[in-house]
Parts: structure tokens; C-alpha cells; sequence
């Protein structure tokens, strides 16, 4: 599967040779079982890639589970991952399957990795190590068969270097690094971007928009995007619901 392919089977709009290369990195690196690290800021798609990865892989027929690290209350983590066992704490009435259970045989993508508190980064690096984990509450160890996928719009070298990230674990997580070029430099595919959305939000919305003027595709080459494809993805979607005839 060429790299056309995987654009129009992904849903990815553009042609830079920046996010070309880390579209071909993920096919090459889909069928085998190393750890993926997917960098780059907010809004560049980091979702996206474990998706190819997971789907191009011998696991594609299994479960892909995907959590946001920063979504989780820190004090729930533990019991997220792992699961646990009935009376384990108060409020456990049955035993439940953590995520990495519910991924045995399949993807796990950790979102946001760099948001995980240290304290959880030490059991996420042991069922790495040793593929095994205890669910809260129990004695029994789990062996589970997973492939780790992980994203982070954090410079995570820097939190390393200034103990926010066990230095372990980065080594585990990133044995492919896979870095998301933001807008900014690949301004060859704001174009192509903007004209997909407005169809999209024309389409959704009902609205006879024909496309975009000059000036306003030259307004949207210059602007410099802090917030990536999801700030475009925004603008146009708000130009197109306010645009009367």
C-alpha cells in the first residue's frame, strides 16, 4: 500500500514531504512490534497514525484501545490500566478488566503519555518489561500481549532531562519516534485543507459555498497556526456557518 492509499484511506489531506515521511515511518514500522512514539504539537493529528499502525499490523482483527492520560483523574489511573478485584477499595462491588486487559492481543494507545504521573509511569513500565501487571486488589499477576503506541504534544526529552518522565520509560516508548510537522511548515497543505473543510461544513451545513477567494486564501497562508489543523478546521467551519448567501 502506497502512501496515496494511505491518505485516502485515512482521511489525510496533504502532500509535504515532512508529514509524508512519518506517514511512510508508519507503514514501515506497522507490521512489526515495536513501541511507537508519536510527537507534535496540539491539532497536528498524533490520533490519527496508531490508527495506520494498528490497522496495517498482524493485530489489526484485534481490540485497539485508545486513553487520553490527562483525562483520567490521577487517583483512578491505576484501577483504569489495571482493573481490579471486587472489594479491592470502596465502591469496587465486582471485578473489573483494566484497559490493558481489554487490549490483550491488540493496540493500546497512550495519549498524552507525558501527562502521566510518575507514580503510574513505574507500573506502565513494568508491563512493558515484563508483560505482566497486578490488578488492584489482587495477588495474581495478568500476562497480557500488547503493542504500546504513545503521543505527547510535550518536548519529552525536556521533561526527562527535568524528572517529569522516568528516563526508562522514554527508552522503552521510544524506540520509533515518529514526529507531526505542525502547520506552520507545511504551509503547502493549507490550501488543500481549507478547501476540504469548506466542502465538508457546506455539505453538513446545506450552504452554497462555491470556495475561497484570493484574499482569503492569502490570509490563511499567512496566518501561522498555533493550534495546527484543528485551528483551520475551526476557522473554516465557523466562516461557513456565518456566511450569509
Amino acid at each position: 500500500m502506497n502512501i496515496q492509499d494511505i491518505k485516502n484511506r485515512f482521511g489525510i489531506i496533504g502532500s509535504s514531504p515532512l508529514l509524508e515521511r512519518a506517514i511512510d515511518i508508519a507503514v514501515q514500522v506497522s507490521p512489526t512490534d515495536l513501541s511507537v512514539l508519536i510527537t507534535g504539537e496540539s491539532g497536528t493529528g498524533k490520533e490519527v497514525f496508531p490508527k495506520i499502525i494498528h490497522q496495517l499490523s498482524a493485530r489489526k482483527h484485534g481490540p485497539y484501545i485508545a486513553v487520553n492520560c490527562g483525562a483520567i483523574p490521577e487517583t483512578l489511573l491505576e484501577s483504569e490500566f489495571f482493573g481490579y478485584e471486587k472489594g479491592a477499595f470502596t465502591g469496587a462491588v465486582q471485578t473489573t478488566k483494566g484497559l490493558f486487559t481489554q487490549a490483550h492481543e491488540g493496540t493500546i494507545f497512550l495519549d498524552e503519555i507525558g501527562n502521566m504521573p510518575l507514580s503510574i509511569q513505574a507500573k506502565i513500565l513494568r508491563v512493558l518489561q515484563e508483560r505482566q501487571f497486578y490488578p488492584v486488589g489482587s495477588k495474581k499477576p495478568i500476562e497480557v500481549d500488547v503493542r504500546v503506541i504513545a503521543a505527547t504534544n510535550k518536548d519529552i526529552k525536556k521533561e526527562v532531562a527535568e524528572g517529569r518522565f522516568r528516563e526508562d520509560l522514554f527508552y522503552r516508548v521510544y524506540v520509533i519516534p515518529i514526529n507531526l510537522p505542525p502547520l506552520r511548515e507545511r504551509k503547502e497543505d493549507i490550501f488543500p485543507l481549507a478547501e476540504y473543510f469548506v466542502k465538508k461544513f457546506s455539505q453538513q451545513m446545506r450552504k452554497e459555498v462555491k470556495g475561497l477567494t484570493p484574499q482569503a486564501i492569502q490570509k490563511l497562508m499567512l496566518h501561522n497556526w498555533p493550534g495546527n489543523v484543528r485551528e483551520l478546521e475551526n476557522a473554516i467551519e465557523r466562516i461557513v456557518a456565518l456566511k450569509d448567501g
